[in-house]
């Protein structure tokens, strides 16, 4: 009877205490659904740490946890990573594991990536076919 009664008095807290599990159902999703970072946001958090660092675009990095903040400092463009808590920035390269290559490489060479079609050919000195399908530009420093 004594065992009866313990059993059933348990049963009401097991019952009440497997509703929290689902309070958290969210977790594992994705971050950038709850989450935001602005331009802002992000130059005042790394200027903490860098201030002469100008912050060019803000947005989530494939692992989803974390964003990835195109950056400037010196002329040089470079990739940082925040946390989405903004407590933690990261420096370095982030690996895809599965794919076996290097993300932020991939990233840094996006925002490096220069559209041939904005630089002026007025001048050029043309060497071959001007009318060619393919074009390789040089830049030279005479001087």
């Amino acid at each position: 009877m004594l065992k009866r009664l313990f059993i059933l008095s348990l049963l009401p807290f097991c019952v009440l205490s497997g509703g929290t599990s689902f309070a958290f159902e969210t977790k594992g999703q994705d971050c950038s659904k709850c989450h935001t970072l602005t331009r802002d946001e992000a130059s005042d958090l790394i200027k903490t740490m860098s201030p002469n660092i100008k912050i060019l675009e803000v947005r989530f990095s494939p692992s989803k946890a974390l964003w990835e903040v195109f950056s400037e400092s010196g002329g040089r463009k470079m990739i940082l990573y925040v946390d989405v808590t903004k407590k933690y920035l990261i420096s370095g390269s982030m690996y895809s594991l599965k794919e076996r290559k290097n993300l932020t490489q991939e990233s840094l060479s996006a925002l490096n990536r220069i559209d041939v079609s904005q630089i002026p050919l007025k001048d050029a000195l043309v060497m071959g076919d001007p009318k060619a399908r393919l074009r390789v530009i040089v830049f030279t420093d005479p001087d």
